[in-house]
């Protein structure tokens, strides 16, 4: 698994996934760039992780995407690698979702990851190879109450890739999904005692899973060991959803 000096974009680098891919990319000497919205985070990346490039950028600037793109490709001096990470919430039961709650977090976790896809898919059609790695998750699949949004965001990224998969297989350019459950991070760490008691009661595995377990996944999916699959999703969930 041989990943020195891939060049990999990690967007939502500053959340506890992000970090780890970060981390585990890093400690492989690939050449990463992170991005993000939180410019305190970032630099605290920069600190730690003293060879690696930052961006601050906001992936609800559509428009802004084809030239970020091109940024991030000269300033990496190419992509191999893209992951999609980043995403937000907005939660509330159904009927009392906004039309502003639903269409920000479309926009963000599906727009603009889709278009994210569709422009480094031109740069690694140049290349004649590249991996996107797009993060969905366990909601995807099973639905979550209050997350009508997040749940509905998270899947189409699933279908998509799936027809991205499809369209350039023959190019050499695989897309494929990571599917995390619930997994330690601040987020999960805010949750009350009782109800994280009951999350967990529903994981076969006993525990919440760690970032480095997706990181883990990621790493299998950007190295030429995957090269002959595409269109999946790797579930990372301790079997508390089993496809």
């Amino acid at each position: 698994m041989n990943l020195k000096n891939k060049k990999i974009l990690v967007t939502g680098a500053t959340g506890g996934i992000g970090y780890s891919l970060v981390k585990k990319f890093y400690g492989l000497d690939s050449i990463v760039l992170a991005t993000g919205t939180n410019e305190d985070k970032l630099n605290k990346l920069k600190e730690e992780f003293k060879n690696i490039k930052i961006k601050s950028f906001k992936l609800d600037q559509h428009l802004g995407i084809e030239s970020f793109i091109d940024s991030c490709h000269t300033e990496l001096g190419g992509l191999d690698v893209l992951i999609n990470n980043a995403g937000i919430t907005s939660d509330n039961l159904s009927i009392r979702l906004t039309d502003e709650n639903w269409k920000k977090v479309i926009d963000v976790n599906l727009t603009s990851t889709f278009i994210m896809c569709k422009y480094a898919i031109k740069k690694m059609l140049k290349n004649k190879h590249g991996k996107i790695i797009n993060i969905t998750s366990i909601v995807a699949h099973t639905g979550n109450p209050g997350q009508a949004n997040y749940s509905a965001s998270k899947a189409a990224i699933i279908g998509f890739s799936k027809s991205l998969a499809i369209e350039y297989a023959k190019k050499n350019i695989n897309i494929n999904c990571i599917s995390p459950g619930f997994i330690k991070t601040e987020m999960t760490d805010r949750i009350n005692d009782e109800f994280k008691k009951m999350l967990i009661s529903r994981i076969p595995s006993g525990d919440l899973g760690k970032g480095e377990d997706v990181a883990n996944s990621a790493v299998f999916l950007a190295s030429d060991m995957s090269d002959y699959i595409t269109g999946e999703t790797i579930h990372v969930n301790g079997g508390m959803y089993m496809a």
